[in-house]
């Protein structure tokens, strides 16, 4: 921790006061989210200021850092703060009245890597397409036990290589190369991979090549959110890490419409299924530094004139990057103190030791395991198959596909507003029961006689609600969540962690599934999967706090709430709120919250507040 300010926070916390209010980043037993700025004397912090300066060789802005730091030391009352020019206070008001008006460099990188995404979409349906034709060509198209596990198993090379080496290899990558190297580094293996699974003669060589792919999708998918989370605003970086899940999505809709293209192409159909996933990571391997870097990989290398530069590029006026650089430098030296140096290895121990670490890394395994448990990939991988099982003709099979597609893919916009208001947790609530029963009346509607019409009708309308109800919830929160739950000591190997999870159950859920249904039956392995809902629904509730409308660094202190404290609060307050205003109607009804706010930037119902107030005075 730097001089100028781990003294002042060392003075603080040791004084009779600072004992209670300084939060344990280990143990914040007292639920506050607190501002490091916050109490420092005006003197101080000039002084502190021009110490930072000196050190990171930043002398040539020292007016416009100390105009930053004074912004970002009480951003709730820039209009009476002293120390900020009239245009300056306008900068700081148009950045809440006009949260959505951001820099072109901003969205250029945040659509360049979300396009990468849809690699992810459009390689899932690719195989899906190609299901139904690739086993007979290479002689494993019986239904015996063997053939049936390695359809299965060429299905999931993918999410095998990217679970044990893709995602893990993304933590050295970004250390050497940075977040954009590493990016690129995944798209190369984007590109040629399915190029090279078109060309395969027998399936040893397609699960090869898939295996390839995957290296290029875990390191890809470790490194997109984090770069996009780290680059974004927190007020809207919801809704901008969010469009990674919303290009997967398109990547789907994109990969059925590509096998409905090729579908009458004969025997090579299923080559052009697998081959044309390339596609979308032309863009990301020719683009990609024309992006800026991570601010704060700069700051964690000590580059900080570099990281200013980066945040000019991402932010509307060099008062916010001057304050964003100060703000997340002083939140940093905090955190530092509580966490340390380590090495890879160490750090990977570290995600189940220190507390702090340890509440994220049940987070992002929480809800990146029920991604696999709500069964979207049971859909996404084995659509065309288990509309074929419900009676369905191939084409038909493909378009009924293909509507899933359309449905998933146009139900990802709403959670563009909902996921910075509703929030990522109140989403998640929602919309698990939803995929509960969807799921669930779909098994079910697999009983009609196959001869009547309802019978297809009423299967693909089950799932096409049930992928309504993904869309917006379960679907982008996961990557959203674990790229922002993290510490920055340990953000590529936590987001390691997080998407290995989700891409190793999604491999165990791709090699069973065709054998689940062949014992089970389509009503069963439905009727299992939405009691998985149900069962991820309660961890959920009881494991997963809510991140919406904080900086990444506030949400140290988040994460430094013991769960037991957060499990207790849902149980006896909130659920009972939830109830009687809900269930009740009881509009009297009021919510304690658990978590204090002192001196940082404001909630969702205070901004709403604001902005009001300033569109009036306007």
């Amino acid at each position: 921790m730097s001089d100028d300010v781990k003294g002042v926070v060392e003075e603080y916390a040791s004084s009779e006061e600072g004992k209670d209010k300084v939060p344990n980043l280990n143990a914040n037993v007292s639920a506050r989210i607190k501002n490091p700025l916050l109490g420092i004397p005006e003197e101080q912090l000039m002084a502190d200021v021009e110490q930072f300066a000196r050190e990171k060789d930043m002398e040539d802005i020292l007016p416009l850092l100390k105009h930053g730091a004074i912004a970002a030391q009480n951003p709730l009352d820039f209009e009476t703060q002293k120390g900020l020019t009239g245009e300056e206070r306008d900068v700081l008001r148009y950045e809440i009245t006009h949260k959505w008006k951001q820099p072109r460099s901003l969205y250029f990188t945040i659509i360049l890597c979300s396009i990468g995404a849809a690699v992810q979409g459009w390689d899932q349906t690719g195989s899906n397409g190609a299901n139904l034709s690739f086993p007979e060509e290479f002689g494993i198209g019986t239904n015996s036990t063997k053939d049936t596990f390695l359809v299965g198993l060429v299905n999931a090379a993918p999410y095998i290589a990217s679970s044990f080496l893709g995602c893990w290899i993304s933590d050295p990558l970004n250390n050497w190369l940075g977040r954009r190297g590493c990016i690129f580094f995944s798209a190369v293996f984007c590109v040629l991979a399915p190029i090279g699974g078109a060309f395969t003669q027998t399936w040893e060589e397609l699960f090869v090549t898939r295996l390839l792919l995957g290296i290029g999708m875990g390191s890809k998918a470790s490194t997109v959110p984090i770069f996009s989370a780290e680059n974004s605003p927190a007020m809207i970086r919801g809704s901008l890490v969010m469009c990674w899940q919303m290009w997967t999505a398109f990547g789907i809709f994109l990969g059925f419409c590509a096998n409905l293209a090729v579908m009458n192409t004969g025997r090579i159909s299923w080559r052009l299924q697998i081959g044309s996933a390339f596609i979308p990571a032309v863009p990301l391997l020719i683009g990609i530094y024309m992006c800026p870097e991570s601010p704060r990989w700069y700051m964690k290398k000590n580059r900080y004139r570099n990281a200013y530069n980066s945040l000019l590029r991402l932010r509307n006026h060099p008062l916010q990057a001057a304050r964003d650089l100060y703000y997340i430098h002083a939140q940093l030296q905090v955190e530092a103190e509580f966490i340390g140096k380590s090495t890879y290895i160490s750090r990977f121990f570290e995600l189940f030791t220190i507390p702090r670490v340890r509440r994220a890394t049940l987070a992002s395994f929480t809800v990146m395991i029920a991604q696999q448990m709500c069964g979207i990939n049971i859909i996404a991988f084995y659509s065309s198959t288990v509309f074929k099982e419900g009676g369905a003709s191939e084409k038909g099979a493909l378009l009924a596909s293909w509507g899933f597609g359309l449905v998933n893919f146009l139900f990802a916009f709403p959670a563009l507003r909902t996921i910075d208001t509703f929030g990522r947790r109140s989403l998640l609530l929602f919309t698990f029961p939803q995929m509960a029963w969807t799921l669930l009346a779909a098994g079910f509607c697999f009983l009609i006689p196959r001869e009547s019409k309802a019978h297809l009708g009423l299967v693909a309308l089950f799932v096409f609600l049930f992928g309504a109800f993904y869309s917006p919830g379960e679907g982008p929160v996961p990557f959203t969540y674990s790229a922002e739950v993290f510490p920055l000591s340990h953000r590529e190997v936590g987001m390691a962690w997080a998407v290995a999870t989700c891409l190793f159950w999604a491999a165990v859920l791709s090699i069973t599934f065709p054998r689940m249904l062949t014992v089970m039956t389509p009503t069963g392995a439905f009727g299992f999967y939405a009691g998985l809902n149900i069962v991820a629904l309660v961890m959920i509730f009881f494991w997963v706090p809510e991140t919406k409308q904080r900086t990444l660094e506030e949400l140290d202190y988040i994460f430094a709430v013991p769960t037991s404290k957060h499990a207790s609060y849902q149980l006896t307050t909130w659920l009972p709120y939830f109830i009687k205003r809900y269930i009740f109607l009881d509009k009297t009804a009021h919510l304690e919250p658990l978590y204090h706010f002192e001196g940082v930037a404001a909630d969702e119902s205070q901004l709403d507040l604001r902005e009001t107030h300033f569109q009036e005075k306007s």
